[in-house]
């Protein structure tokens, strides 16, 4: 469960959250970082004897091989498990850099790849000591990190610094316009930006500080670095068990019910699965690992459904802004976008002071999507705008393939049927009334 450890992890008050690992909500509702408590789980020991059943984790030891004949699981130790069905959900380690995975043992402990829960608790060490933090990638984990770090740099005196080589944050996924107005809002949040740069070279200086040489000559000195540039599946178990990894997306190939050999299914970050809409895709968001990974359960009973939901997934920088998307969102593509006005209801914290869930792919699931009463004439985005809420189309073929709803929360449904149509517009002004952005 990664989004807190990237957004309201960073804004409690309390002194112990990384070591407690509780945290508020936007509306101020305490919860845990961990999905179930200990008393939820069958011990290993007692699992085979047990009237219902029950739920198991063996820690300590990793899957090294399948036979998928046989239907055996291979541990490290040399332990052998049988199984019936068996599901893959190996999920995917962050990419580093390879400037960094050579430099020096003196470099590379200044480093983290965020990822889990130990890595929240160190960098959040860091930050407490009011040290200089600098985060390459300006993607989505890189640029909830500069929001959150930069208000956490208010009160530790601490400095952050966001790197990356697009020209804004979100530069991959949000058209410029509103590439350029994220960027402002990250800056409003306390972080420095250096766009359109990459890093050249590591060093240290006689300070014992870390040196990034970048390609435009700026030598760039920071305590520590945050690397967030991406995921890499784990897919380890195809090379020893002779199971079929995509050439193009990564992962493990799987056919619309997710499975990739006979009784054996992937599901989450690790599987690649074709789309009947959008083709073949990889998906690495919390909404997807939990309805692929209940999908696949359904079909491990013998239910043979396809994977045929768009899964949605969300990003806030900080109480105020935030937005969810579905589909393919990629800033190559043509947009066209749709803005109003947005009033105080239109904020991540709102959103979860009427639902009283942070989790916003449970949120959507349960809006209704039935027929929404038009707004008035929406207008087109204007330069210098102040982007308060609106909806982002992206076209393939002038077909939509993806949205963006920025600011606007409960309409997911109507955004899943508008993919799942897969229909050409005429005017999408007309479709973004369905969204009620002028309603009060």
């Amino acid at each position: 469960m990664r989004p807190p450890l990237s957004k309201e992890l960073w804004y409690s008050e309390e002194p112990e959250t990384a070591t407690k690992l509780r945290f508020k909500q936007w509306n101020g509702k305490e919860r845990s970082i961990f999905f179930e408590h200990d008393e939820y789980y069958t011990p290993i020991e007692t699992l085979a004897t047990r009237e219902n059943g029950g739920i198991a984790v063996l820690k300590g030891h990793m899957a090294v091989k399948l036979d998928v004949h046989k239907k055996r699981v291979y541990l490290d130790d040399g332990t052998e498990i049988t199984y019936d069905k068996c599901l893959i959900a190996t999920g995917g380690k962050p990419k580093s850099l390879p400037i960094l995975d050579r430099a020096g043992e003196d470099i590379q402990k200044r480093v983290t790849l965020f990822r889990g829960i130990k890595d929240f608790q160190t960098l959040h060490s860091i930050a407490q000591e009011g040290k200089h933090i600098t985060i390459i990638g300006g993607g989505f984990l890189g640029s909830e990190l500069a929001c959150a770090l930069g208000h956490k740099a208010k009160t530790s005196k601490g400095k952050v610094t966001q790197v990356y080589p697009e020209s804004g944050n979100m530069g991959k996924v949000l058209p410029e316009y509103l590439s350029k107005w994220t960027t402002e809002k990250v800056k409003s949040e306390g972080a420095d930006i250096i766009p359109n740069s990459y890093v050249k070279s590591v060093s240290t200086n006689d300070d014992g500080k870390v040196v990034l040489t970048l390609n435009t000559g700026v030598e760039h000195v920071t305590d520590h670095i945050v690397v967030a540039v991406g995921l890499e599946p784990n897919v380890e178990l195809s090379k020893t068990s002779g199971l079929e990894v995509d050439d193009v997306h990564g992962g493990f190939r799987v056919n619309a019910e997710l499975e990739a050999r006979t009784d054996l299914w992937v599901a989450g970050d690790a599987a690649c699965f074709y789309d009947i809409k959008l083709g073949r895709r990889r998906v690495e968001h919390h909404d997807h690992a939990i309805v692929s990974g209940r999908l696949a359960g359904e079909n491990m009973t013998g239910v043979g459904k396809p994977y045929w939901h768009q899964s949605m997934f969300w990003s806030d920088l900080g109480p105020d802004v935030g937005y969810e998307a579905i589909g393919i969102v990629d800033s190559s593509l043509p947009t066209v976008g749709v803005f109003a006005k947005a009033t105080e209801k239109d904020t991540p914290k709102a959103v979860v002071e009427a639902t009283g869930e942070g989790m916003r792919s449970e949120t959507e699931s349960a809006a209704e999507s039935g027929t929404i009463a038009h707004s008035s004439e929406p207008h087109a985005p204007v330069s210098g705008e102040d982007y308060g809420k609106g909806v982002v189309f992206y076209l393939r073929d002038n077909i939509v393939v993806g949205i963006v709803l920025w600011n606007v929360f409960n309409r997911m449904p109507i955004a899943r049927k508008i993919i799942k149509d897969g229909k050409s517009y005429d005017d999408l002004s007309e479709v973004a009334k369905l969204f009620s952005l002028h309603s009060e």
